[in-house]
């Protein structure tokens, strides 16, 4: 822990710990307005998204069969 607080002695807190929080804060929207440009499904999902509902395939085959000789209970 003492190696961390020697940083103090050369950066006062009143201007590492503004600079710290506001490079993150400049990190994090540099990252949502990647992904706002570079995708499709996030601005539909912060406009609502699509309001259809998801469509259901129904399957009325079975995928696979059963040998003769085994009956289903």
């Amino acid at each position: 822990m003492a190696n961390q607080a020697k940083v103090w002695t050369v950066v006062p807190p009143s201007v590492g710990l503004p600079l710290f929080l506001g490079s993150v804060t400049v990190i994090a929207i540099l990252v949502h307005l990647a992904i706002l440009t570079h995708t499709t499904w996030f601005p539909a999902y912060w406009q609502g998204g699509s309001k259809k509902a998801a469509a259901v395939e129904h399957i009325s085959t079975p995928v696979a069969s059963l040998p003769s000789s085994v009956t289903a209970s």
